[in-house]
């Protein structure tokens, strides 16, 4: 596997620690060979039919020049592959691990951008929700291409760097890079970096895919449960049911029945009752209340 920047040369790199050291540094990195050809052609296979299929998008942002559909783990077994590409996966666990007790998959969106496609507006996808902290990532997103991607046919624009200039809502586009490469590979870039997608100015459509973590607690683009009911999550590897909302973020959301919805995977029944799902930390705070061993503090005492 070969890491790359595309403004730059392409030496080899190695291993999940350089794609986050870039992701922090550029904004975005790229994967190449990320996954096997055989792999690929298999995706190709199961979402060709879909892509024929689903109408034009409607929209400003998504652009009536585009296709988009989702749920694409219910549509294709060949998605494990992606979904839990190893250096990617820890990739973006060391980016989002220590803002959420565990990451959940944003959404899978299958892309076509048509000839004649116009550019995207630039944006941030972090902007789906109405907070910002400094210095957390609210997801990582991972664009898949299924045709070549070029400058001429819609490629990914990135804008390097531009995850620490978040105040600029507009950054000029002689700053900004297609990213051009090979089906197989992978552009991953965070939440925070300007990008959009290219126009299409070739006689051919342009395909591809998102793969989107983010931090467990947010609200995710793609209603997982909905996506994927139980009769669907029940086949998957179940870490990929975890991914796809089928398992709860402690202390205690995204519940059914006051329990994690794994439960729903194993058959068990619903009238159990309620089972706390905590972080071992306030466990033990109620422990030592119960204990009479926490004092109550006398900050917020009146003189």
């Amino acid at each position: 596997m070969k890491i790359m920047s595309f403004a730059a040369a392409r030496p080899r790199y190695d291993g999940h620690t350089d794609i986050v050291t870039r992701l922090f540094s550029q904004g975005y990195c790229v994967v190449e060979d990320a996954v096997g050809q055989g792999d690929l052609a298999a995706l190709r296979r199961d979402l060709e039919p879909l892509f024929e299929q689903t109408q034009r998008s409607v929209g400003p942002f998504y652009g009536d020049a585009t296709k988009r559909f989702h749920g694409l783990l219910r549509r294709s077994r060949h998605m494990e592959t992606f979904v839990l590409q190893h250096d990617i996966l820890r990739a973006v666990e060391t980016v989002l691990g220590n803002h959420c007790d565990s990451i959940q998959l944003n959404l899978t969106q299958a892309i076509e951008i048509l000839p004649g496609g116009e550019m995207q507006p630039p944006h941030r996808d972090q902007d789906m929700w109405p907070l910002r902290t400094p210095g957390v990532e609210y997801l990582v997103n991972v664009m898949w291409p299924f045709t070549p991607y070029s400058a001429d046919n819609g490629a990914t624009v990135i804008w390097p760097g531009s995850h620490r200039r978040q105040d600029e809502i507009v950054i000029d586009e002689s700053e900004a890079i297609p990213i051009e490469m090979a089906p197989g590979s992978a552009l991953l870039f965070l939440g925070s970096t300007l990008h959009a997608g290219g126009a299409n100015r070739t006689r051919a459509p342009r395909r591809g895919m998102i793969v989107s973590y983010s931090l467990g607690w947010l609200k995710p683009y793609e209603l997982p449960w909905l996506a994927y009911p139980p009769e669907v999550v029940s086949a998957l590897p179940r870490e990929l049911a975890e991914l796809a909302g089928y398992r709860a973020h402690r202390p205690n959301l995204g519940t059914h029945e006051g329990r994690c919805p794994s439960y729903l995977l194993s058959g068990e029944r619903a009238d159990l009752g309620a089972i706390d799902a905590l972080l071992p930390e306030q466990e033990e705070l109620i422990a030592l209340y119960r204990t009479g061993a926490l004092a109550p503090s006398n900050s917020h005492a009146a003189p």
